[in-house]
């Protein structure tokens, strides 16, 4: 016989009773694999609240209580975690039910993040400048013609929004292609190189996956990996970036100034101009003159496009990931791999000429990516040279380097060490055996302290945090990438389990019972903040399609109004809101998606 689910509730509506107010109940929104982790949050109670999982036809099929976890400062009360991971019989409509409460609807099933993956991985078409985006491959409602075709953009010059001013330079540079990097227009090699990055060292992790047809692009049919051709569209823009032998200019040279205050930390503003050979170097982005508004699809963007300073910084992202590129291509596109080496080669040696050149974030119309220490971009450009071409500079440039015994930590774009420690630890190199293992053991401590984190917070997730920083779901899901590794190294099932906790809580498991990817679960991200994805603002624009992340809480750097009127008021991990003037918190990225990606790949190996 059936059981009602909500049995508890329902008895004391016939009493004439008040029922109490449901408890939430927070779980991965699309479900989980047989063999996984399954683990529900519930918030309230200091007593364990007994649970029961029901099938679809309304079957009790397990039960259990709840272990209290106490008062949680990340997400702001009291909640218990319900661990069912010995339940591994596949089906459809599963629920749990905790005192009268039910969560939503879920699977357990093989194949659980395969459709994902491919998803995620579709964004980066969806992002692309230069050419139109085909109905025929994403739908009617997000095709759109080629935003900035045929881009040839001069140098800026003039004052900047500090006052500064700038020389400029003599000539123009063909910049067409490449991935729009968030929600605005601009493109950017610093925070290209570690989204570029991440999807080949997918590719070079599984070199089958990800086959020709995979994938809906224009290229597929070409008899070469999907994920190949994907990542080239952002390599040829990033080597259009590179500046031509014989080249001077006026740059900010030496170390920068310290931020002024009221400024974050990160920014920087130059202590000087000098004259330098800039041959090799990259520019540090191309992007609107100033901010456009939203809506704005890119076909329509009326301002000015522009290249910026070239920096140590980009020249050092170009080095690292055309280097990736001569390695991966070799053999799939010889002529391509050989132009990737020569670009790589010539960006060291610029990058070793000019080795204090900084952004800086004085420009209207993009974002700064400023960075003050480049010490952890020549050792990752050092050592992606070195995986491709054994040179002595290069093993000499890695081993020197503090960043080669120093501990793995989290990554992101200004901090990009572990990148270069990832690619020495699991790429066929010229390193001793036993330096191999010293960085394979390196990243295993790493992914310890990450699950440690784990437990002192009430969601499980392995981040533990004062505040939740910009971006904090790619901070959570980069970690998840060492989790991984640390499985791959070790085959054991408690880094898998670490990864499975940040996929849960991205896609639900997290204190609002938001999945923040659109187009999964039942409570998707619906308006990102998006020039062409804003359909909140204009009813003939679309949402976003499936797949795309959002940035996730943000308490520390809450910089748009909707933010700011939150500000002091939320816990951390409460501190987001689905709405798309909300960029410092519901922003979208190319370095977000693709660790996304690379994971929800690695869960469907």
């Amino acid at each position: 016989m059936m059981r009602p689910i909500l049995t508890a509730a329902a008895t004391l509506l016939l009493a004439g009773a008040t029922p109490p107010p449901p408890l939430p109940v927070h779980l991965n929104q699309i479900g989980f694999e047989p063999g996984d982790a399954k683990i529900a949050i519930v918030g309230g109670g200091s007593a364990p609240l007994a649970w029961t999982l029901y099938d679809a036809a309304g079957r009790a099929v397990r039960q259990g209580k709840a272990q209290p976890f106490g008062q949680d400062a990340a997400s702001g009360g009291a909640v218990q975690r319900i661990d069912f991971s010995d339940f591994r019989t596949p089906g459809e409509g599963y629920r749990l039910v905790v005192e009268g409460s039910p969560s939503n609807a879920f699977a357990i099933r093989e194949g659980m993040y395969a459709p994902l993956a491919r998803d995620a991985a579709a964004f980066f078409y969806h992002q692309r400048a230069g050419v139109p985006i085909e109905a025929r491959l994403v739908g009617a409602a997000w095709a759109r013609p080629a935003g900035h075709p045929k881009e040839v953009a001069k140098c800026f010059a003039g004052r900047d929004e500090r006052g500064i001013e700038w020389p400029g330079c003599g000539y123009a540079l063909d910049v067409t292609g490449g991935w729009y990097d968030a929600g605005d227009h601009g493109k950017y090699v610093v925070n290209g190189g570690i989204s570029l990055w991440t999807l080949l060292n997918a590719y070079e992790r599984r070199p089958a996956a990800f086959g020709d047809g995979s994938l809906k692009i224009p290229e597929a049919g070409n008899h070469v990996s999907d994920l190949l051709d994907e990542a080239r569209f952002e390599m040829e823009f990033l080597l259009r970036m590179q500046i031509a032998d014989g080249v001077r200019t006026r740059v900010p040279a030496g170390a920068p100034k310290p931020a002024k205050a009221g400024r974050p930390a990160w920014e920087t503003e130059p202590a000087d101009f000098a004259e330098i050979d800039a041959g090799g170097m990259a520019h540090q982005k191309v992007a609107d003159r100033n901010w456009t508004k939203l809506p704005m699809p890119p076909q329509d963007d009326p301002e000015e496009r522009l290249l910026y300073p070239p920096t140590t910084a980009a020249t050092l992202n170009l080095a690292a990931t055309a280097a990736q590129c001569a390695r991966l291509w070799r053999g799939v596109d010889d002529a391509f791999a050989a132009r990737c080496r020569a670009a790589a080669e010539r960006a060291w040696k610029a990058a070793k000429r000019n080795p204090q050149v900084y952004a800086t974030s004085s420009f209207t119309g993009s974002g700064g990516y400023g960075d003050g220490d480049v010490s952890d971009e020549f050792y990752w450009a050092a050592a992606e040279l070195f995986a491709t071409t054994g040179g002595a500079e290069y093993r000499d440039a890695v081993t020197g380097s503090r960043h080669f015994r120093a501990d793995v930590k989290e990554f992101g774009w200004p901090s990009t060490a572990t990148l270069g420690t990832i690619t020495l630890a699991t790429t066929r190199n010229a390193l001793p055996k036993s330096e191999i293992d010293r960085l394979r053991g390196g990243i295993v401590p790493a992914a310890d302290r990450f699950l440690a984190d784990g437990k002192g917070n009430g969601y499980g997730i392995p981040y533990v945090a004062s505040g939740y920083p910009w971006g904090s779901n790619s901070s959570l899901l980069n970690r998840a990438m060492l989790l991984g590794l640390a499985h791959d190294f070790t085959g054991e099932a408690k880094y898998r389990a670490g990864v499975v906790a940040t996929m849960d809580y991205v896609l639900g498991r997290n204190p609002l019972g938001q999945s923040y990817v659109s187009g999964y679960g039942v409570r998707p991200l619906m308006n990102p903040h998006h020039r062409f994805w804003a359909h909140s603002l204009d009813p003939k624009l679309p949402g976003p399609p499936p797949g795309v992340l959002s940035g996730g809480p943000n308490s520390t750097a809450m910089s748009d109004e909707v933010a700011r009127a939150m500000r002091g008021k939320c816990a951390p991990q409460r501190c987001w809101v689905d709405d798309i003037q909300a960029f410092s918190m519901n922003e979208v990225a190319i370095n977000w998606n693709a660790p996304l990606f690379w994971v929800a790949a690695w869960l469907d190996s």
